[in-house]
């Protein structure tokens, strides 16, 4: 089951998918007239924290959420595996997707602010579903999204989060798992129960200071490895498109492979195509779509652009890529260069994206179900996601990741067709309020 679930797996993260992610991230690009020249405006808009027309959670509630899902292991030993598997080389591929990706994370939370639905109680909900019924009047589709979504979240953001949090405890502190998974569905089942402005109230507090703690842990290791620093980055640009050759234990990657794993992990990383993350953006305060969609592009840099980066110059600088190892072996070995500091940056950076992982996909999760079952699905649904995190810590289930990982790479399907179809629409509204988010 396990081997045809893996096999299943390839198929749907194969050439075509990241090839139509990869060209939708190009074609919105230059669609919208390279929208990645406004980050710095949009990121000093996404401080603000004040309210500005309807939703439930501010500007900079939706975007720390929608970072605490999108900022997890696949930052960390997700950029392990790219340089093992493809080369230093592509950790440019990485940056480049996180660069262009900034175009179709503004897209989609575009969307999903113009056709969110909300409720008289004030309750907004919004997302690729209702884009897809609204926006294109393909109600299937929203269904076949919600569905896939609902499925993934137990997987990519519950279960295999919980279960890498207590190998490592157990590994690091010689805890039982189910002391972690017992301490970790409390504190889930704290921050979830009470909503969406709950986990946002978490997240405001959690996400900014993990994320700063990570990057600065990071350029701590960089400075004191500094010698090492320009050849790491001479390396990087030169294999980007060249490959390399075999060294060592490493097998060596020709350009296409370089620029595969570089892609399908900076793709994977930073969720920009996925339909995720304008779950959340949906739910943001806003006077009209296009400052929330602005809010949101800055996810995917700061996701990708930079911390996947200094995470990649650390691997790089570090050498140990050509030793044989990859994923969180290459990744524990990198970071162990630096004594005590590194292994702490590590640790830290770990429980704390992946604990994030778990509050911000629950929330997609919910959304999901309560637009294939209504508004009574959203208690039973967080109750069972409560028990999923500790059957996730005690139990390890593979077939788990590679379920959840075919029904991630599905959802992005129909909100690629969203995005594409809607084009028009997106650069419409652009034109439209470009004047007021940047005064």
């Amino acid at each position: 089951m396990n081997a045809l679930l893996e096999k299943a797996g390839s198929l749907v993260w194969g050439p075509p998918l990241i090839i139509l992610l990869f060209g939708t991230h190009l074609f919105l690009t230059f669609r919208l007239g390279f929208v990645q020249r406004w980050l710095p405006k949009a990121i000093k808009l996404s401080f603000k924290r004040s309210a500005e027309g309807e939703g439930e959670i501010s500007h900079f509630g939706a975007l720390t959420t929608a970072l605490a899902a999108t900022i997890g292991t696949g930052n960390i030993v997700g950029v392990a595996t790219a340089v093992a598997a493809g080369g230093p080389g592509a950790v440019l591929w990485m940056w480049l997707t996180g660069v262009f990706g900034i175009a179709t994370k503004y897209a989609e939370a575009l969307l999903s602010v113009k056709y969110r639905v909300i409720a008289p109680d004030g309750e907004v909900s919004g997302g690729p579903m209702y884009v897809l019924e609204r926006g294109l009047g393909a109600r299937w589709l929203g269904l076949l999204f919600a569905l896939f979504t609902a499925l993934a979240a137990f997987g990519i953001g519950n279960m295999v989060q919980a279960n890498s949090i207590s190998d490592m405890m157990t590994e690091s502190f010689g805890l039982p798992a189910w002391v972690t998974g017992a301490a970790l569905a409390a504190l889930t089942g704290f921050v979830i129960l009470g909503g969406i402005k709950s986990i946002a109230r978490f997240c405001e507090r959690l996400v900014p200071f993990m994320a700063v703690f990570y990057v600065l842990g990071c350029l701590l290791i960089l400075a004191v490895n500094f010698e090492r620093v320009p050849a790491a980055v001479e390396l990087i640009l030169s294999s980007a498109f060249s490959g390399h050759a075999a060294v060592g234990g490493f097998l060596g990657a020709g350009m296409r492979e370089t620029m595969r794993f570089g892609i399908a992990r900076g793709l994977f990383s930073n969720e920009s195509g996925l339909g995720s993350a304008p779950i959340v953006a949906a739910a943001a305060q806003t006077t009209n779509p296009v400052r929330q969609a602005l809010v949101s592009s800055t996810g995917t840099f700061w996701d990708t652009v930079v911390v996947c980066l200094v995470t990649g110059l650390v691997i790089v600088s570090s050498g140990d890529w050509q030793a044989g190892l990859t994923g969180a072996a290459l990744t524990k070995s990198a970071f162990a260069h630096i004594p005590h500091v590194g292994p702490a940056v590590l640790t830290f950076g770990l429980l704390t994206f992946v604990f994030s992982t778990i509050l911000g996909w629950e929330y997609y999760g919910e959304k999901a179900a309560e637009y294939l079952l209504g508004r009574r699905a959203v208690k039973p649904y967080r109750w069972l996601w409560i028990a999923a995190v500790m059957a996730g810590s005690v139990a390890a289930l593979p077939a788990v990741w590679n379920f959840a990982d075919i029904f991630n790479g599905l959802m992005a399907v129909p909100n690629l067709v969203s995005l594409l179809l809607l084009a028009p629409v997106i650069a419409a509204e652009t034109r439209k309020h470009v004047g007021e988010p940047l005064d």
